[in-house]
């Protein structure tokens, strides 16, 4: 290419394919996300995060941003244009994080891969091959091959994640040690005595019919033989690291703050998860205003239950209540799948369009469960056939309110993650990565504000129900008071608890779960409240110029029509969308 390209060139087609191209580079570079969206024959490797591999990633992000600037953005049809400001934010959001220590690889929701800090209990090496085990395409011999090929080269894949966290301890990084403490216990739960049984092979004790049956002793032959020389050793050998050296290094202080630099790389974190220009300061004061108008409503709702107490008391009564928790984890799935089967049918009511890709209701893997959340959602992949999953937490059951159900089902499922991410997988006009990846606030602040539709969707007629709305969305808000506290205002983890059992109906290990989960990931949790603030915002203003002529399903398929996108583009996309409907 030359140093500028003609614009006849520099044309719509050109720059979708300069897209396509630099995409399909991306994924050859981190093969576990290529594995997570679909893309076919990079199902046999990991992601490369030796030295070598990450100055790749750092040449080929540099080497984007060249190769974009080429292109002249007036020159370009309208949606193109959209698609060249959103590259541009994600590559140079990449580029900014370079500074402190993120990866280069600039398509990620959640939280940034942080090659100082690579592992936590929300994610890391330590869960890579029952990530692998739960989303590789398993319907062929080929596919169990790849997943035997990433068996037998797990071993390099941890030795270069060892290599990080050293050099990370060595640079004065760390996650702090009190949330990690639950890391060993993850690793030995796929480790049992008896292999077999491991998680891990679990694929190899029932082959789908599309395995010829001659094929299926050979690959659990192999599988166990690697599994003994292969898989065993490495998670052994970083069980043994963690135990014995990372967790007697790792940090003692609580947040982003307390690192190198740490200030700047929190403000880093808000803009990029919020997409605002917020500062922590302003983030905190949300927050407290959110809570305790969330409060008030909370207040009323108590007096329709006929409850007299405080509170505090209310928490305490729906905490701990037995008619509010099911007995065993059979019961509480079967509850989740009830509700899931309630919303389906009631979606067409506030949606013009639906996702075609289906989903399912599962208990959460065992050896996650003790350190995750009450649930969470994993895509599907329409070129696989994967459904999405809805994974609910079955762990301690007598903790999970029945009262929370519903809302908790609307946000991972329907209409919120599930049909959010599976609609932005289907547009044939989009490029690959608007269809694959997007912004935290936009897809966690729709999975928020579709908890608040659930009164429009026939839910929420239990006060309990409505309160557990009410307190989901009180969480929500908490996690912006305790983010900020944590990671810029100077707060312990005991004040972060603190505030969230004062304020929240949660039991008391869930809210150490989160308020850990907001330790390892700065800024992560500010994405629900924020985009959900600005979804509620743009309805609003669109119902108070439209009047009688808002329709709430064309309102929700214009939102969701292009992918998680940055608000301000979403408020533009409104506003013409406003426009249009008022001639």
């Amino acid at each position: 290419m030359t140093d500028r390209l003609d614009p006849g060139v520099a044309a719509s087609t050109e720059f979708r394919a300069f897209l396509e191209r630099d995409w399909r580079q991306w994924l050859e570079e981190a093969p576990e996300l290529a594995t997570v969206v679909g893309a076919p024959g990079l199902n046999d490797r990991w992601n490369d995060d030796s030295p070598a591999g990450v100055a790749a990633r750092r040449h080929h992000l540099a080497e984007a941003l060249v190769k974009l600037d080429r292109f002249e953005r007036d020159r370009l049809a309208a949606p193109e244009r959209v698609s060249y400001d959103l590259y541009r934010e994600l590559l140079t959001s990449a580029e900014d994080g370079l500074a402190f220590g993120l990866d280069p690889f600039p398509f990620r929701l959640g939280s940034p891969h942080h090659l100082r800090m690579p592992l936590n209990q929300m994610e890391g090496i330590q869960t890579a091959v029952a990530d692998a085990v739960e989303t590789q395409p398993l319907v062929t011999v080929r596919d169990y091959e790849d997943l035997l090929a990433r068996f037998d080269a797990f071993p390099v894949a941890v030795d270069r994640n060892l290599d990080l966290l050293t050099r990370g301890l060595a640079l004065g990084y760390s996650p702090p040690r009190v949330t990690l403490v639950g890391l060993p216990d993850q690793i030995t739960s796929q480790l049992p005595t008896a292999p077999s049984s491991s998680p891990l092979l679990a694929p190899f004790r029932q082959f789908p019919a599309t395995v010829p049956e001659a094929d299926r002793a050979g690959l659990t032959a192999r599988a166990s033989s690697l599994y003994e020389l292969r898989l065993a050793p490495a998670l052994t050998k970083l069980r043994e690291f963690l135990t014995s050296q990372y967790l007697p290094a790792a940090r003692e202080s609580t947040g982003a703050s307390a690192l190198p630099d740490g200030a700047a790389y929190y403000a880093h974190l808000v803009r990029w998860q919020t997409t605002t220009d917020l500062t922590p300061q302003q983030v905190h004061e949300i927050g407290l205003a959110e809570v305790r108008r969330l409060r008030a409503e909370v207040d009323r709702l108590m007096q329709r239950t006929g409850f007299t107490g405080t509170y505090a008391e209310f928490c305490t009564f729906v905490r701990t209540d037995p008619q509010f928790f099911y007995e065993t984890p059979e019961e509480l799935l079967d509850g989740y799948r009830v509700i899931a089967k309630r919303i389906d049918p009631a979606l067409s009511r506030v949606f013009g369009r639906l996702p075609r890709l289906p989903y399912g209701v599962e208990p959460m893997p065992e050896y996650r469960a003790s350190t995750s959340p009450a649930a969470y959602y994993r895509p599907g992949a329409p070129t696989t056939g994967r459904a999405g999953v809805f994974f609910a937490n079955l762990d301690q059951v007598g903790t999970r309110a029945k009262w929370e159900m519903e809302a908790l089902t609307l946000h991972e499922a329907v209409p919120g993650h599930h049909l959010q991410i599976s609609l932005a997988q289907e547009p044939d006009d989009l490029p690959e990565f608007r269809r694959q990846t997007g912004f935290t606030a936009f897809v966690e602040g729709w999975g928020l504000y579709a908890e608040s539709l659930g009164d429009e969707l026939g839910l929420y007629r239990d006060p309990y129900s409505k309160f557990g709305q009410l307190t989901f969305d009180i969480w929500r808000s908490i996690r912006l008071v305790v983010d900020t506290g944590m990671h810029a205002l100077g707060w312990t983890r005991d004040q972060a608890i603190a505030f969230f059992r004062e304020n929240s109906g949660k039991s008391d290990p869930e809210i150490r779960v989160e308020v850990d989960r907001y330790i390892v990931w700065p800024g992560q949790a500010l994405a629900y409240k924020i985009g959900q603030l600005k979804f509620r915002e743009l309805r609003a203003r669109a119902e108070a110029q439209l009047g009688d002529r808002f329709d709430v399903r064309a309102f929700h398929d214009v939102l969701l029509s292009e992918g998680a996108l940055p608000f301000p583009v979403v408020a533009e996309r409104v506003a013409r969308w406003i426009e249009s409907r008022s001639n």
